[in-house]
């Protein structure tokens, strides 16, 4: 049997899915979407269970991809059962997606999550009563302990052999009687044709349209249909209600039936309820204390990214670069001398190179990251910077998008799904890369250590300095938001649910999966993809000579006007070109034009490396341009193609390459002519 599990976002749906499914899942597209769905299978008791993870969603008055998903599905799938699933400590909100989705179908189980939690907050449930005023199934569920996952499979069983039906919602009696005479137009199925109805009158086009879909309807070009809208329209125009009142009215009507039955089913004991969580949240998202709090989290996970990433990075390293001697030695034996070093000394190094320096730093940071996440700080930080986000005319849900571009920005690009607004989206898109990913920090911490901060043994000023410097990109998040807002992407700030879920106690073992394989890897993979043929680029342009100097200290000498204008030079210029592909080369490509060999070479040894850059003309003015470009530059090769498959357009992908690199530049010759 087919199932659908669907809630809120924060009520432990994908905790269930997993204890449900287990190993046995696997993830993919919705068609047409570039939505992730996630399937699983469960065998029980003889029955065998498939289980689509739908979306997280408030309300099936879609506004998001996502959330269409989740409707479209409800509405339209065949499906033999769907699983609701609640928070024990918001119930009343919790209610009012349950009963959208049963106007739509009885084939439901509700499964009340996190009950003991809700026991902490003395908050009480009669789910008895509660199931026998919605009319279905009510299971109590612990989804971290896997208590009432049985119980879960039983009633499902049970729910799909009902015969189809619907639970009827009291819609203002003026609504429902003036849109009687389209019923007609309704074809004889299942669903509420007063919901379809009152969705017709408020020109909800997507929905219609796959109405007309799935049930070979013409209710989007029926002319009769049209002018008997046109007509009841006029009639609510006379009482003040206009067409898009009527999601409102119908919103209303569904939270005063949730109201109602909270009322009948739940008690708490007001004194004690969110006590703890009100005092920490006092400070967390005060006005005053809510973003140094923040600032110094994020100072927190930087510091330890910082002073942990070299042990693994050098093991890395040491292991790789082995195991490359090995290769060569084996290649040079059945390959010509020219192939086993565009292979080796080409593809490998730079392979080899990107895992060593890139994969310790996000082993670290992923998980830190998802820990925050996982404990509830996360909603609170885009709580704090709503406002700020409110005056360049986005939402704070975009300051989330912004903090997984710490850990990459490709990451931080799909991570703007979760934004309802296409034009905020957008916004979000194109600004992401203004916050440094874990690929630029070796060469912002490399520079500050060399030119800035010479004597810090603990990491905690280096830290700090790359805060600030972190700092300068978030406040031309905020200036180039304002001006998107305000020129090419117009409009005005949405308003979104934004929940504060209850704090939790993270789980560190599911955190490490979440992390490691979800994101660390998921990027990891994308960046070595990209990096063997940028590997292979480098070494022609370092091998490949005319006369008898290289194609690439050609390329480095054409760019040195230029660089030499804005406060770099040309082999700085020319490693950002050539790290396009992946930031992490960035260093090893300076290095290599600096030095003019054939092959990508690393210099571990700071001080080593420092003589090096001011032998050729560097000094402290030099590194803090680099370091300015270093986060003001296009963004990475694999960002640039998640913002195309993102956004279905090549011209946001070259906008989001120009801006950043525009404002790089510009401060850059800031830079340079003041100092």
């Amino acid at each position: 049997m087919r199932v659908g599990l669907i809630g809120n976002p924060n009520v432990g749906k994908s905790t269930i899915f997993n204890g449900l499914t287990g190993m046995r899942q696997h993830t993919g597209n919705w068609p047409g979407k570039t939505v992730t769905k996630a399937t699983g299978y469960k065998v029980y008791n003889g029955f065998s269970y498939q289980f689509e993870d739908l979306p997280g969603t408030y309300s099936l008055l879609a506004h998001s991809k996502e959330e269409e998903v989740t409707r479209d599905f409800v509405y339209f799938e065949d499906y033999d059962a769907l699983l609701v699933v609640c928070d024990a400590t918001a119930l009343e909100r919790n209610l009012n997606l349950v009963l959208q989705v049963l106007e739509i179908t009885n084939k439901v189980v509700v499964a009340v999550n996190m009950l003991d939690e809700a026991k902490k907050k003395k908050i009480d449930i009669d789910l008895d009563k509660l199931s026998n005023l919605l009319n279905v199934p009510v299971v109590s569920v612990i989804a971290r302990d896997k208590k009432g996952f049985d119980e879960i499979l039983d009633k499902l069983k049970e729910v799909s052999f009902k015969k189809n039906g619907y639970l009827k919602i009291n819609y203002d009696s003026f609504l429902v009687k003036e849109a009687f005479e389209l019923k007609k137009f309704i074809p004889n199925i299942y669903v509420n044709s007063d919901n379809v109805i009152l969705r017709y009158l408020a020109s909800d086009y997507d929905f219609l349209n796959a109405f007309d879909f799935k049930y070979k309807t013409n209710l989007m070009r029926n002319l009769d249909m049209k002018y008997i809208k046109d007509d009841v329209l006029e009639k609510f125009k006379e009482k003040g209600i206009y067409a898009n009142d009527i999601e409102v009215l119908m919103t209303e009507v569904i939270n005063e039936k949730s109201l109602e039955i909270c009322k009948k089913t739940v008690k708490y004991n007001k004194l004690n309820y969110d006590k703890k969580e009100r005092i920490i949240d006092k400070y967390l998202t005060n006005k005053i204390t809510g973003i140094p709090i923040m600032l110094c989290l994020l100072f927190l996970i930087l510091w330890i990214t910082i002073s942990l990433a070299n042990i693994p990075s050098d093991f890395l390293y040491e292991k790789l670069f082995w195991f490359e001697d090995v290769l060569y030695n084996f290649l040079v034996k059945f390959c010509p001398l020219w192939l086993s070093d565009m292979l080796v000394h080409g593809v490998y190094r730079v392979l080899a190179w990107v895992v060593a320096v890139m994969l310790p730093p996000m082993a670290i940071f992923f998980p830190l990251f998802t820990l925050l996440e996982d404990f509830g700080l996360l909603p609170r930080i885009a709580f704090n910077l709503d406002k700020s986000f409110e005056k360049c005319s986005s939402c704070g849900k975009q300051a989330l998008t912004m903090v997984m571009g710490f850990g990459c920005n490709a990451v931080g690009v799909t991570g703007a799904r979760i934004i309802d607004s296409p034009r905020e989206r957008l916004i979000s898109i194109i600004t992401n890369s203004f916050v440094p990913c874990n690929g630029r920090f070796p060469l912002l911490i490399s520079l500050i250590t060399m030119f800035l901060i010479t004597d810090d043994i603990t990491g905690f000023m280096r830290a700090l300095v790359l805060i600030l410097f972190i700092l300068i990109g978030v406040v031309f998040t905020f200036i180039v938001s304002k001006i998107l807002s305000k020129t090419i992407l117009k409009g005005v700030p949405s308003s979104f649910t934004l929940e504060l879920p209850p704090y939790r106690r993270p789980q560190i073992g599911k955190v490490l999966v979440r992390s490691i394989f979800d994101r660390t890897l998921f990027v990891l993979k994308r960046a070595v993809l990209i990096s063997a043929p940028a590997g292979l680029v480098i070494w022609l342009f370092s091998n490949l000579t005319i006369g008898k100097v290289s194609v690439l200290q050609m390329f480095a000498s054409f760019l040195d006007p230029f660089g030499q204008f804005i406060g770099l030079d040309g082999v700085i210029i020319m490693a950002f070109l050539l790290g396009f592909p992946a930031n992490e080369i960035v260093i090893p490509i300076m290095i290599m034009g600096y030095m003019s060999l054939g092959m990508i070479t690393d210099m571990s040894d700071l001080n080593l490396l420092k003589d090096l850059l001011i032998d050729n003309g560097w000094t402290m003015v030099t590194a803090i341009c680099v370091m300015l470009f270093s986060i003001f530059h296009f963004p990475c090769l694999t960002t640039i193609f998640t913002i195309k498959k993102e956004t279905g357009k090549w011209k946001w992908a070259l906008l989001s390459f120009v801006i950043p690199l525009v404002i790089g530049i510009s401060l850059c010759f800031l830079v340079k002519t003041l100092f």
